[in-house]
């Protein structure tokens, strides 16, 4: 793991993120955990250690400046990405993982236990079941739909002063352009990823 170290190590001062030993340490044994159970519950398709890092760690912890409020839901969150990243980086807000996979949700629950995650709930449902008691300050997804599927599909969950964070790859114009509501594109740099990255910010609905 010493390599991976040093690439998630490099990764963060390229992304101007402190974060500690025991974090450092904890973001790596979720990639372990994700290596020893991608083999019976296929979490991801990329198989190797120093890839995951960089597609996995490092790609969720580039939104973390974004993320404001005490309650953070992550919606198709799949092997617990980008939630339990962030939710490590961040132990005072409040992270939902959700997702109607259950083989997933199964793992993440797992992760939770194993990290010792105090803040983290996962949730098996699909997002337009899901009625929470208390709304989300920000919603969060990645590669889940297009964006006004998402609006749609989340809007409920949101808080009045909430925003939704839509992680894209390249800057997805023609989908912007269907969306009334206030919106920010912000492009993000990831370590080690040649891909084009960007960050959607839509003001709550409500």
């Amino acid at each position: 793991m010493e390599a991976c170290r040093r690439i998630l190590i490099n990764g963060l001062a390229s992304l101007n993120l402190a974060i500690d030993e025991d974090k450092i340490s904890r973001l790596l044994s979720f990639i372990k955990l994700i290596e020893k159970w991608n083999k019976a519950y296929n979490l991801t398709a990329i198989r190797d250690r120093e890839e995951m890092v960089r597609l996995h760690l490092l790609d969720s912890l580039a939104i973390l400046p974004y993320i404001e409020g005490e309650r953070v839901i992550d919606i198709g969150t799949g092997a617990g990405l980008p939630g339990i990243p962030l939710a490590i980086c961040l132990p005072e807000t409040e992270f939902t993982l959700l997702d109607s996979n259950a083989k997933k949700t199964r793992f993440v629950q797992q992760a939770i236990l194993e990290l010792k995650l105090k803040n983290v709930a996962v949730c098996h449902q699909r997002v337009e079941q899901f009625h929470p008691e208390k709304k989300f300050n920000v919603v969060i997804t990645r590669a889940f739909a297009s964006l006004n599927q998402i609006v749609e599909l989340t809007a409920h969950l949101l808080s009045k002063e909430g925003f939704l964070l839509a992680m894209k790859g390249q800057r997805p114009d023609a989908e912007l352009e269907q969306i009334s509501a206030n919106k920010v594109v912000m492009p993000i740099a990831v370590p080690g990823i040649e891909a084009e990255r960007c960050l959607v910010r839509i003001e709550s609905l409500v």
